[in-house]
């Protein structure tokens, strides 16, 4: 989720205090308000990095670990510049405070693939200036000229052979002024970003089972809480008998919250035991009955409107009737839930001066002023706690399942751990919403395009969730990878329409370029293929070169988007063995995306069998993403991209029947299994060029995967599928049509 009005300039304010008789930099952004600088000043919270007197580094991480390894590679920001190994940093997950503010984003949130690129320079500066403190510090008890004196291995080290302990100087550096000018060091001199060698800080924590996730934690005088929620998206309890519940063993109380009805126990499954045994009444509520045909001719009857103009060159519906061919094709994707392996759950303990929430969340800072609401307490009287998630994707962007925690636990007055089941989790999920796209496009007499119109239809998320910052109609999260059209069109007209199905819309990861990607690229696929055009060769000819509104000029000096995509592609091609003789059934597809300003491309191989069964075999990426921190951890992000973006593509769809989703388990919602995934995941990086930033790696791949399977799918059968899943009736569906 990418913020669209970026500041100018990232604001660094000093900020020092003596904690814990140590040293501890605070870094604030342009949203820091004077209130949270000078709190800072006193309260170690607001630093993000801390040197104790032990010799003990800190790291405060403001972002989430959902396994994308903030972790680790915020640490190795911070360790590079403070000259000490990556391995001695420690790492502390950050409480809610103005300071950790994700400039890219506007708010403490993890999301939109922003940890690494809010924190490239941040960071950095951080640890450059703590360095410069420390030998600051022992030039002056040496009674020697700073530049003497040289920082290594958590030591400094002077003249004449004298040293001295980071955590000796802690102290003396903590009373100096924060340095306002921070040279950083060049990206020739890294020791450690960039290391291949350097492995995950949390590994050893979490194959020790000493990396608590949500769902393990445990604080004295704990209950536990199994909901019963109502399988209707917006129904309420309308009554409910407890009878037989509430005399179960175990049993402490059975109370109705906002959301539902819980039974709180001495154990979870005491607790989902006597859940199971009570008898609610529901209220359906307005979306009672809605199923999916309803939604489908919903959102087809808003597709026919005219729609939000969010770009626009040239006069595309007059050069359309004019142009020497015209194609068009109609995309319809689904609905998707998120279902991360750790379902909701939060441990929260309400009592009347006050709260603590511990939970596994991407929003700390939202998490206060939610229970706040529900608990009649104030903000600065909840105190949050963030555990490892097991899983996110955008669905813990949301703080919902710790507003019922917290009311659950006012109730009982007693801490409790709120845990939903699998069920629970994936029919009361906040969906990627699905869509209807329509593309159409006229070419000249030799196939290059000269008019292009773009509609898309769907559900807005930011509508819901962040009204604010949906204007004249256009909700900046659903036009991502379509408002940066790459192809150079001189008449085009790029239109939206939101619409709302009945069907709860949420952030999934990589937001609307898993949608907008697939139209984008299925489309000139398609295109090309009408035209008798080589895929990658069309796309690279028909590039928009110069004026794009999405840039880096880090290639050469002025190279943007297009010159970005064209140098991916050109290397995909080579590297994947594009064009080659394969036997009947098997086929290559490309697609190229830039997303949170990483640019990739791939190519998807793809066997599909007699009964129309896809199977992926390979998988080839080129990837642009500027500086990389951590080697192995990005190629892994790029695999986990491939396997979620399969399951999706492949087997996922949300469906709802009488208002209530129907996929409760894995059993009914796909996802991709060990002998499904592709036996070869090829990833190669583009040397980043001097000074480039690094491009968001968490989400891309998710999108630009599905859109190069599709179009592997025409390349092994001729049959264009224009509906996801990509399931055998679909596909069948298709070539009927």
């Amino acid at each position: 989720m990418e913020n669209t009005k970026m500041p100018a300039r990232r604001t660094f304010l000093k900020g020092s205090a003596a904690v814990g008789g140590g040293l501890a930099l605070g870094f604030y952004l342009p949203a820091a308000t004077k209130v949270a600088q000078a709190e800072a000043m006193t309260h170690s919270p607001n630093a993000w990095v801390k040197i104790g007197t032990d010799n003990s580094i800190t790291l405060m991480c403001a972002r989430s670990e959902m396994g994308q390894d903030v972790y680790t590679s915020l640490a190795m920001l911070i360790a590079e510049e403070l000259e000490v190994d990556v391995n001695k940093v420690r790492v502390e997950f950050a409480p809610p405070a103005e300071v950790y503010i994700n400039s890219l984003l506007g708010g403490q949130l993890t999301g939109g693939s922003t940890s690494v690129r809010d924190a490239w320079e941040k960071l950095r500066k951080a640890g450059a200036s703590a360095r410069m403190m420390l030998t600051a510090a022992a030039a002056q008890k040496w009674g020697v000229d700073a530049g003497q004196c040289k920082a290594s291995g958590g030591m400094v080290m002077g003249p004449g052979g004298k040293r001295a302990t980071y955590g000796s100087l802690a102290e003396d550096a903590a009373k100096m002024e924060v340095p306002k000018d921070v040279p950083l060091k060049p990206v020739t001199e890294f020791k450690q970003v960039g290391s291949k060698a350097q492995k995950r800080l949390d590994t050893p924590l979490k194959v020790a089972g000493q990396g608590i996730f949500g769902i393990d934690t445990r604080v004295p005088g704990m209950l536990y809480a199994s909901v019963k929620m109502p399988p209707m998206i917006g129904g309420k309890v309308k009554s409910y008998d407890d009878s037989r519940a509430k005399n179960m063993p175990g049993v402490k109380a059975v109370v109705q919250y906002s959301r539902g009805v819980a039974v709180v126990a001495d154990s979870f499954w005491q607790a989902k035991k006597a859940r199971d045994l009570l008898d609610v009444e529901w209220d359906a509520g307005p979306n009672g009955d809605n199923d999916m045909a309803k939604v489908w001719k919903g959102l087809e009857d808003a597709a026919a409107q005219p729609g939000a103009v969010f770009r626009e060159l040239g006069d595309a519906d007059t050069a359309l009737p004019t142009s020497a061919k015209v194609y068009k094709a109609t995309y319809k994707l689904p609905f998707l839930s998120h279902s991360p392996m750790e379902p909701m759950n939060t441990v929260a303990d309400v009592r009347s001066d006050g709260a603590t929430i511990i939970t596994p969340t991407q929003f700390q800072q939202l998490v206060p002023f939610v229970v706040a609401g529900a608990t009649g307490l104030k903000p600065e009287q909840i105190n949050v706690i963030t555990t490892f998630l097991g899983g996110g994707f955008g669905r813990r962007v949301e703080v919902d399942y710790t507003i019922d925690a917290a009311e659950i636990s006012k109730a009982v007055g007693a801490p409790v751990k709120m845990v939903w089941t699998r069920e629970d989790d994936m029919t009361h999920d906040s969906y990627r919403p699905g869509g209807i796209y329509t593309v159409v496009m006229g070419v000249d007499g030799d196939g290059k395009p000269v008019a292009y119109k773009y509609h898309g239809t769907s559900p807005s998320i930011s509508a819901r969730l962040f009204p604010s910052i949906v204007k004249d109609g256009i909700d900046p999260f659903a036009v991502e990878a379509i408002d940066n059209y790459p192809y150079n069109v001189p008449n085009h007209k790029l239109t939206y329409q939101m619409y709302d199905a009945g069907i709860t819309p949420g952030y999934w990861r990589g937001v609307s370029h898993n949608l907008n990607c697939y139209v984008v690229e299925g489309f000139i696929d398609e295109v090309a293929a009408a035209v008798g055009k080589d895929p990658i060769q069309y796309r690279i000819d028909n590039l928009e070169y110069t004026g794009e509104k999405h840039k880096w000029s880090g290639l050469s000096a002025g190279v943007p988007v297009g010159g970005r995509m064209k140098v991916v592609l050109e290397e995909v091609r080579a590297k994947s063995g594009w064009g080659k003789k394969l036997p009947d059934g098997q086929g290559m597809g490309v697609a190229v995306m830039e997303g949170y300003n990483t640019v990739m491309s791939a190519v998807a191989q793809v066997s599909v069998t007699k009964n129309y069964d896809v199977i992926v075999d390979k998988v080839t990426y080129v990837v642009d993403a500027g500086q990389v921190i951590h080697p192995d951890q990005a190629n892994a992000q790029i695999e986990s991209c491939t396997v979620f973006g399969m399951s999706a593509c492949l087997w996922g769809e949300i469906t709802v029947k009488n208002g209530g989703v129907q996929q409760d388990n894995f059993d009914q919602y796909r996802v991709v299994r060990m002998n499904e995934a592709p036996k070869s995941i090829d990833i190669h990086w583009i040397k980043p060029a001097k000074d480039q930033p690094p491009g968001g790696l968490g989400e891309p791949a998710t999108a630009v995967v599905q859109a190069a399977i599709g179009n592997a799918i025409f390349a092994a059968t001729g049959i264009r599928v224009r509906e996801m899943p990509f399931t055998p009736e679909n596909i069948k569906g298709a070539m009927s049509a």
